[in-house]
C-alpha cells in the first residue's frame, strides 16, 4: 500500500515566514564578492542594483546560479519523483540554503534531510517542519540539541538513524531524561561490509530491529534506510552491484519488517537515493509490497545535488542514469548545471598558462578539479566564449587556479588566447564544496545580469 506522494498537509508557510526576515537583513562588506555599491543592502534588493556580471560590476571571485537551471532542475526532479511515484527530502547540505529549501518544497519535497545535529536547528530557524537526520545522533551536547527542538515542538517530525545497540541505547537513555512525551522515531540503517555506517546484513539488521522493538515507548522503529553512494569508482558494473545490493538488503528488511510487525503504527517509510543511484532506488524501493499487513509504504528519496547539479561528477554519472532508468527518466534533457564560479585572468606568465584569480578557496576540488567552462572579453565578445575542451585546471592554490593549454607544444594566441583581464567561469565537480565556501551565491539570468542572492548557512 502506497502513500500519498505529495501530503497536503505539510505545513509549506513557516519556512517562507522565516525566509521574509533573511531577505529584509542588509548584506556586510565582509562577504566575498560582494561589490561596495552592495554594502548594506537588503538581500532582497539586490536586483534593484541591476548589477551585470559580464560588464565588470562584481568583484571576482563570484558564484552565481543560473535562475533557468535551476528552474528546470526542480521542475525535472518534482516529474521524475512523479512518475517514480515517491517522495524526496533533499539532502540540504549540499547548499545549507534556505531559499533553495523553500524552492524545493514549492516543488512538493516531503521533507528535508540533514548530516548533523547542528543542521538540525539551522532548519528549525527556518521553519523547516519535517528532518530525517541520515546520521547516527550520539554525544550529549548533539542529543540536548535535537530533544530541545522536539520539546518545543509537538508538530516537529523527525527521524534519525539507528544502526547499533549502542547507539539505540544513548537514544533511549536520553530521551528518557529528557522527558519526551513522544517516541523518537528511528530509521534502521543499512550498510555494507567495508563500508560506512550501518548494519551489515539482513540478520543483523532484524536482531537491531528486536532491541527496538524492545526499546518502545520511548524509540519507534519507523523504516529502513541505507546510502549507497558509499560506492564509488572507475568499475561501473562493481559500483553499480554494490549500490543495489544495499538498496535490495533495505527492501528485505522492509518486507520482513512489515511480516513480522518490527514497525510503530503509521507509515514506514524506506529510504536511499542519493545523488548518483536515486534511480535505482525509485525503482527498487516503489516496487516493495508490504504483503497484505496494511502497512502503507512511503518511498523518500534524499538526493541533494540534483538542483544545481554540476558540470563534471554528475553530469558525466547523468548518461548511465537515464540508460538504468528508461522510460522514467521522462523525455528532453536531463539536469542541467546551474553553479558556475568566475574569475579573472590576472596573469598570463607564460605561453600556454593562465592564472586566474580563484583557488581552492572558492572551488570543489575534493571529487575533481574544476573545469574551465567559458571565457568572456569585454569589448571584443557579445557573449561568453565556449572554453575549448583542451583548456584544464592543472593546480589549485589557496587563491589561484592554473589554466593551461593541453598539448600545446608551442602555445600562442591559437592555443591559449587568455588575457589579463579576460574573465572565465569555471564548473565543478561534487556542487557541495563549493557551496560551503560561499556565504553568498548571486542569481543570474542567461545573459549574467544579477536576479538576487542566496545566503547559506555552514
Amino acid at each position: 500500500m502506497s502513500a500519498p506522494l505529495h501530503d497536503p498537509e505539510a505545513p509549506r508557510e513557516p519556512v517562507r515566514l522565516k525566509l521574509a526576515a533573511l531577505r529584509a537583513e542588509p548584506l556586510p562588506a565582509t562577504f566575498k564578492g560582494l561589490p561596495a555599491i552592495a554594502e548594506g543592502v537588503f538581500l532582497q534588493d539586490l536586483d534593484r542594483l541591476k548589477l551585470s556580471l559580464l560588464d565588470g560590476d562584481l568583484p571576482l571571485p563570484a558564484a552565481v546560479l543560473k535562475e533557468s537551471a535551476l528552474t528546470h532542475n526542480a521542475r525535472w526532479m518534482r516529474a521524475f519523483t512523479g512518475r517514480a511515484g515517491v517522495s524526496l527530502a533533499p539532502h540540504g547540505k549540499t547548499t545549507m540554503a534556505p531559499q533553495l529549501f523553500q524552492r524545493q518544497f514549492d516543488e512538493g519535497a516531503w521533507g528535508m534531510t540533514a548530516a548533523t545535529a547542528v543542521h538540525v536547528r539551522t532548519y528549525r530557524r527556518f521553519g523547516v517542519p519535517r528532518v530525517i537526520l541520515a546520521n547516527q545522533l550520539v554525544g550529549k551536547a548533539d542529543l540536548e540539541l535535537v530533544f530541545r527542538e522536539l520539546a518545543a515542538d509537538p508538530s516537529f517530525d523527525f527521524f534519525v538513524l539507528v544502526d547499533s545497540a549502542a547507539g539505540l541505547d544513548l537514544l533511549r537513555t536520553a530521551a528518557i531524561a529528557h522527558g519526551l512525551t513522544r517516541p523518537v522515531q528511528v530509521l534502521l540503517e543499512v550498510g555494507t561490509p567495508g563500508g560506512r555506517t550501518g548494519v551489515r546484513s539482513v540478520e543483523e539488521g532484524a536482531a537491531l530491529a528486536a532491541l527496538i522493538q524492545a526499546a518502545s515507548p520511548a524509540i519507534a522503529l519507523r523504516g529502513v534506510e541505507a546510502f549507497e553512494g558509499v560506492y564509488s569508482g572507475a568499475d561501473t558494473a562493481r559500483v553499480e552491484l554494490g549500490a543495489l545490493t544495499m538498496i535490495e538488503t533495505v527492501a528485505e528488511l522492509t518486507r520482513r519488517g512489515c511480516a513480522d510487525g518490527w514497525f510503530a503504527p503509521g507509515e514506514v517509510l524506506l529510504s536511499a537515493g542519493g545523488s548518483a543511484f536515486f534511480d535505482m532506488a525509485a525503482k527498487t524501493l516503489a516496487a516493495v509490497e508490504a504483503g497484505g499487513t496494511g502497512h502503507a509504504l512511503r518511498v523518500v528519496l534524499r538526493s541533494g545535488c540534483y538542483l544545481s547539479h554540476d558540470s563534471l561528477q554528475y553530469e558525466r554519472m547523468q548518461d548511465r542514469m537515464r540508460q538504468r532508468a528508461g522510460a522514467l527518466w521522462g523525455e528532453g534533457p536531463g539536469l542541467r548545471n546551474a553553479i558556475e564560479v568566475w574569475a579573472y585572468v590576472q596573469s598570463v606568465p607564460e605561453p600556454g598558462r593562465a592564472i586566474c584569480t580563484a583557488g581552492r578557496r572558492d572551488l570543489s576540488y575534493d571529487a575533481c578539479l574544476p573545469q574551465p567552462l567559458w571565457w568572456y572579453r569585454q569589448g571584443t565578445h557579445d557573449a561568453p566564449q565556449a572554453a575549448p575542451g583542451s583548456w584544464t585546471v592543472s593546480k589549485l592554490n589557496d587563491q589561484h587556479a592554473f589554466v593551461d593549454a593541453v598539448a600545446a607544444a608551442d602555445a600562442g594566441e591559437g592555443a591559449l588566447p587568455l588575457r589579463v583581464g579576460d574573465l572565465i567561469a569555471f564548473g565543478v565537480g561534487h556542487p557541495c564544496t563549493t557551496f560551503d565556501k560561499w556565504p553568498l551565491l548571486y542569481t543570474v539570468d542567461d545573459v549574467y545580469r544579477v536576479t538576487g542572492g542566496v545566503r547559506t548557512f555552514f
